[in-house]
């Protein structure tokens, strides 16, 4: 497209996204069933406030369409996402934090709530926690002091019908981060979307660096809406 209209474009975005962060992103209410019929575990992206974060709801909210009379619980993982980059371990600590709050959530969600179908996803560092969370093993190369949870068992592992991942960080940015790359375990390959928006400099594979526009428009450039039809096609 040309220079005008890509410009009206990304600025339509950037409004649009701008629109998203003014409101509060924290879970919505839980369903009034004990158990839901699906329950989404979604870890937000770097600095966004406590909550899903943009990318976290409008997947959600897309997911609501397509899930028919489904119950959607939702449960947002808790961790700080900082951007202390340039801290390695301190940067590993935070990512670590968010790994043992989902595996946490999944592990309590299986053995609670045998029938509900869960969601697990992320955006950005958040698809980082998720991407480790499903690894068949412990990620070699980060930190045995920060207490890693052990990777998902077969049992549980089943429980999950879907993951998501939003401009996960490449191997390229992990390593420049120092910090290992992120492998989805057997069990859960199958059932993963991993989305990277072209051009989007975290996932692409470019040298470690601060994200450009393209990375922050997953709420509005129309990837949430494939990813919830790719989700309610596995429940």
């Amino acid at each position: 497209m040309g220079t005008r209209t890509s410009a009206r474009f990304i600025g339509a975005a950037t409004v649009m996204f701008g629109a998203l962060t003014c409101v509060s992103f924290e879970p919505p209410p839980a369903s009034a069933q004990p158990c839901p019929d699906v329950e989404v575990v979604f870890a937000r992206g770097t600095g966004e406030e406590m909550g899903v974060g943009a990318t976290g709801l409008s997947f959600i909210e897309s997911l609501r369409l397509f899930a028919g009379a489904r119950s959607i619980g939702v449960h947002a993982v808790n961790y700080r996402a900082g951007s202390n980059f340039d801290d390695r371990r301190g940067f590993a600590h935070t990512f670590v934090e968010g790994m043992r709050d989902m595996n946490s959530r999944v592990q309590f969600i299986a053995a609670s709530c045998p029938s509900t179908r869960i969601v697990v996803g992320g955006y950005s560092q958040g698809a980082a926690v998720a991407g480790f969370v499903t690894e068949a093993g412990s990620p070699a190369g980060l930190p045995p002091e920060l207490a890693l949870p052990g990777p998902l068992s077969p049992d549980v592992a089943g429980h999950v019908a879907a993951v998501v991942l939003f401009g996960k960080p490449s191997d390229r940015f992990m390593r420049d981060a120092g910090n290992p790359p992120i492998v989805i375990g057997p069990l859960l390959g199958p059932r993963t979307i991993d989305i990277c928006a072209p051009g989007d400099n975290i996932c692409d594979g470019s040298p470690l660096g601060r994200p450009n526009v393209l990375h922050a428009l997953y709420p509005v450039n129309g990837t949430t809406i494939g990813a919830a039809q790719f989700v309610a096609g596995r429940l």
